[in-house]
Parts: C-alpha cells; structure tokens; sequence
C-alpha cells in the first residue's frame, strides 16, 4: 500500500516546500520588477490576477484527477489511473491551445473590456500575449503533478518546482538587468520556467512511475464523468469564492481616498501567507492519503486520521499566526515605517489567530470531502458563507460599523470558522462514505 510506504510528513514536506518556494518566487518577482518603476509593477499585477481566472479552467481536471487516481491507487488498481492521465491531458491541451490562442490573439481587447488603467494598457498586453502562449505550460503540468502526487511523489513536484524558480530568477536578472527587456523580459522568463517545470514533471512522472493495464478499466467516459464530478464543483467553489473576494477588495477601496486600508490588508496578508502554505499542505498531504483509505476500505483508519490532521494543523496555525502577532511590530518595520500603518497590521494579525483556527480545518475537511467524491457539499458552503460572511460582514463591520479594514478581517475569519463548523460536522456525518468513486 502506497501509504505504507509515505506517512504524513513524508509528503507534507515536500508539498510545503513547494507552496512556500511558489510563493517566495512572487515576492523576487515583484522586488525584480519594481526597478522598471510602480507602472510595471501595476502591470504585471494587473495581468497576472486576469491569467489566474483563465487558470481556473484547468483546475477542474487536475483536481478531480486527485480523487479519482487516489482512490484506484490505494484499491491496487493503477492502471486506471494511468488512464485517467490520458483523459485529463487531452482534455487540457485541447482547453489550453484554446485559451493560449485568445490571449495572444486579444489581449488588448481583453483588458479594455475589463477597464483597464490607460497607463497599464500597453505593458499589461505585453505581459498578457507573452505569458499567454505559455499558457499550455499551465495546462500540462497540473495534470502531471497531480499523477505524481496521487502515486506519493510529492518530492518530484519540488524538485521541478526549486528548478523552475531558479531559472526564473535568473533569465529576470538576465532579461532585466542585461539585456533590458522589461516587463517582456519578465513575462519571457516567466514563460519559460514553466516550460522547464512542465519538462520535469513529465520526465519524472515518466521515470517514477512504470505504466501498467488495466483490462477491467472502466471505459474512458465513465472515468472522465468521475474526474469532472469532484473537478467542476472545486472550480466553481474556488471561482465564486474569488468573486466575493472582489467585492471585499471594492469596498475596502471605498473606505479611503488614500487606500491605507486595503494596503493594511495586504500586508497582513503578505504576512500570513505562511502560515496558509503550512495549513494547505498538511491538507493536501492528508487528502492523498485519505484517498488511499478509501480506495483501500478503510474508513475508520481515514476518520482517525483526518480528525486527527485537523488539530494538529490547528495547533501548527494558531502558534504561526501568533508568533506572527506577537512580533508583528518588528517584522513590520522591515516594509513600512508608517506608525499607522503597523498599528493596523498588527490589530489584523491578531484577527489572523482566530482566522486560522476557521482555515486550517476547513482544508483539512474540506479537501478530504472533495478526494472522498464528496464535492458539492463544501461547493455550496464555501459559496454560501464567502458572499455571506466575508462580502456580507465587510460592508456590515467595515463599512456600516466603522471598523474598516479590521472589520472585513473580522468578517473573514468568521467566514472561515463557520464554513470550518459545517465542514467538520459533514465529516462527522459519515456521508462522505457513500461517495466513494469506485462504486
């Protein structure tokens, strides 16, 4: 059995590492960047949060891929996963050749049609037309890391992960500092890294993982409606849930002329990043062995188990969101000197303590419904309280209230603990038993 063999921190590591190093290569970016001034910054920006709803689109098969593979694996049926890899990247390449093309072909009409600033037209469309026809890049190696990580690769992920990063911080520096190609030079470099990413992972998918058949396979189309019966409702939840963010971002937006309050949340945000890599890897490293358990019948050893996660992530959250709160005013003053500006930042990073306790739980459970084939459920949830308790209880706490920014922090973290609470009690139910995919 594959979970025999990688316990717990065998693939939580690896998958941390991987969020973490992700997320650094943001901040290189951005540090590289702003020497081409705020417009390339405020460009890039701008294009970036577009690609990330194209981006979505591709979720739909790498998420519901997990469940499915997983599942099969730990019944000892690898083949049908490998069957599955095949679906998933035909139907990728198809979707990402389509979206690839139209963000060449019209990324100016694009961001017209969605108001972009005058000043951020033209270095937004170039980022946009370069970084989109690296778009299949985007669409491939998702389908081949979920295959890795559903077999306990999760060490083959980072390692493609650490080399992309690195040859992204490199070709900026060369594009930028050498040959001064600005944001292009940027968007160039970007592109190819995910190239080489996509490179590896399909080497070491290959190496890793010898290929078997499964004469009993279901046929293709069954397969393909399990994949999409976990995949759609994850990207519809991730999409609507953006969506809510959006209107929370808006009426942050409206609450100063200035904008110190959306900069607040951005900086608490920053900050608190860390503590979600942490939390979102141990959900995912349980999710694939919650999958294994499954497909393998035992349902009592993947209840323990998962309860079991939760708390720990709980404990790991809560003590990182108050290591944080506690020297929030040191670690602030390496971004800002504004006295304000801290003050309001550190009231968010206690605000953040009680947010993770909602968080961490709700990607342990949450994303253990979803690889149980359970997936509608936290869909309607997730929806329910975003609009709810985060868009809701922003204008309610920020804006009718007068708390501003530390209402809509206050807002989210109610958002997470109460979606955490139906979560959790989901799970408890059992329900998620009846969903297995293999029935």
């Amino acid at each position: 059995m594959p979970q025999k063999k990688n316990k717990l921190l065998g693939l939580f590591f690896p998958i941390f590492l991987e969020l973490l190093f992700t997320m650094l290569t943001g901040v290189v970016d951005t540090l590289m960047l702003s020497s081409e001034g705020d417009q390339a910054v405020g460009a890039v920006g701008t294009a970036n949060s577009y690609i990330s709803i194209f981006l979505i689109l591709f979720s739909v098969i790498s998420s519901g891929m997990m469940a499915v593979m997983t599942q099969y694996i730990g019944a000892k049926r690898p083949g049908v996963a490998q069957k599955a890899l095949k679906l998933g990247l035909a139907f990728n390449l198809a979707v990402g050749l389509v979206i690839s093309s139209v963000l060449f072909l019209f990324a100016r009409p694009i961001l017209l049609a969605l108001g972009i600033a005058d000043g951020l037209l033209a270095p937004a469309t170039i980022y946009l037309q370069t970084v989109g026809l690296f778009c299949i890049c985007n669409a491939m190696a998702p389908i081949y890391g979920s295959y890795l990580r559903a077999f306990g690769h999760t060490s083959s992920m980072l390692a493609g992960t650490v080399l992309a990063n690195v040859v992204n911080v490199a070709l900026n520096a060369l594009f930028l500092f050498g040959l001064h190609w600005g944001v292009f030079g940027v968007a160039l470099a970007t592109g190819i890294s995910r190239l080489v990413n996509l490179i590896w992972v399909w080497g070491a998918a290959r190496r890793r993982i010898q290929r078997v058949e499964d004469p009993n396979a279901p046929p293709s189309r069954e397969i393909f409606g399990k994949i999409i019966r976990v995949g759609l409702p994850a990207a519809m939840e991730t999409s609507l849930y953006h969506l809510a963010i959006t209107i929370v971002m808006s009426l942050l937006n409206r609450m100063d002329t200035t904008g110190v309050q959306a900069t607040a949340r951005a900086y608490a945000v920053q900050i608190s990043n860390f503590s979600f890599c942490v939390g979102c890897a141990l959900a995912q490293a349980n999710a694939i062995m919650v999958g294994w358990q499954i497909g393998a019948g035992e349902f009592k050893e993947c209840d323990r188990q998962t309860k079991k996660n939760a708390v720990i992530g709980i404990g790991i959250g809560v003590a990182t969101a108050g290591v944080f709160a506690v020297f929030s005013r040191e670690i602030l003053t390496l971004f800002t000197k504004d006295p304000e500006m801290i003050r309001l930042v550190s009231l968010l990073l206690i605000v953040d303590i009680f947010l993770e306790v909602g968080r961490v739980s709700n990607l342990v459970f949450g994303i253990a419904l979803k690889t149980s084939g359970d997936a509608t459920y936290p869909m309607i949830v997730a929806v329910t309280f975003a609009f709810l308790c985060a868009a809701g209880g922003t204008w309610l706490f920020g804006v009718k209230l007068g708390w501003l920014v530390v209402g809509a922090y206050v807002a989210m973290a109610l958002d997470e603990c109460v979606r955490a609470l139906f979560m959790f009690l989901r799970w408890k139910s059992g329900k998620w038993q009846e969903k297995s995919l293999l029935k």
